[in-house]
């Protein structure tokens, strides 16, 4: 299938690295794969993949500081794998450049999605670069970015500066899970922990605003102790 995008695995446990690649696989996508960090950077300079699987306990560097160098120049989709499952570590991955993270062990179809979704958001950048859309449309969610409005269905939304910032910000990378840190950079410019507290009350009234059931959010996905997520609602 010609629409395949072509990822990069950088795995240095062969049994993990194999059940990546069968998977990949028989499922039609293509790939190649890097055993270690030099090679991993070697190969996304040279293959250019379009998206990227990265172990972050590599023999030879951090798999964050590969992040790093990797985004000096490229923002090809990077899909953390990590044994290790401490928040830190998620979040210092997402904050030096990822896009989003499966922990060790996961499964098949877990992968599978992540891929789909990476896709997906992969599909609307190219065409959001291709026509810089003046309007978002996510399920009933609208966006009129010249005019600084927001609709849910045909009602305004209410929104105070902060809120609509934080809802612009979330939409411009949907799909993709924001840290706290990055959100309140963003909006606030600044990174203390009342910025925090703070993007907590604000997410807190704008969930009010466009999520109709409370118990089961339709847009924003919370990863608790990480940041959060606008889903793409189809």
């Amino acid at each position: 299938m010609a629409n395949k995008p072509m990822i990069l695995v950088v795995e240095d446990d062969t049994p993990v690295r194999n059940l990546i690649t069968t998977t990949l696989k028989a499922h039609e996508y293509r790939y190649i794969t890097a055993e270690n960090g030099e090679q991993a950077v070697m190969e996304a300079s040279t293959h250019n993949p379009e998206i990227i699987l990265l172990d972050l306990g590599l023999p030879d560097m951090d798999g964050v500081e590969v992040i790093r160098i990797i985004r000096t120049w490229s923002m090809t989709p990077i899909i953390v794998i990590s044994a290790r499952s401490e928040d830190a570590d998620k979040i210092e991955a997402l904050d030096s450049g990822a896009d989003d993270y499966l922990t060790k062990p996961f499964s098949v179809e877990e992968l599978l999605a992540r891929l789909r979704v990476t896709q997906r958001r992969l599909s609307i950048m190219q065409a959001g670069a291709a026509s810089e859309s003046p309007v978002f449309t996510n399920g009933q969610l609208r966006i009129e970015y010249a005019a600084g409005c927001a609709y849910l269905g045909n009602e305004e939304l209410h929104l105070t500066p902060i809120e609509y910032r934080i809802l612009c910000l979330l939409a411009k990378n949907v799909g993709k899970v924001l840290t706290h840190r990055y959100i309140t950079q963003q909006v606030w410019g600044s990174s203390w922990d009342n910025d925090v507290a703070s993007l907590r009350v604000f997410m807190a009234t704008l969930r009010k605003k466009i999520e109709s059931q409370k118990d089961s959010p339709q847009y924003i996905q919370t990863h608790i102790g990480i940041g959060y997520r606008m889903m793409r609602v189809d």
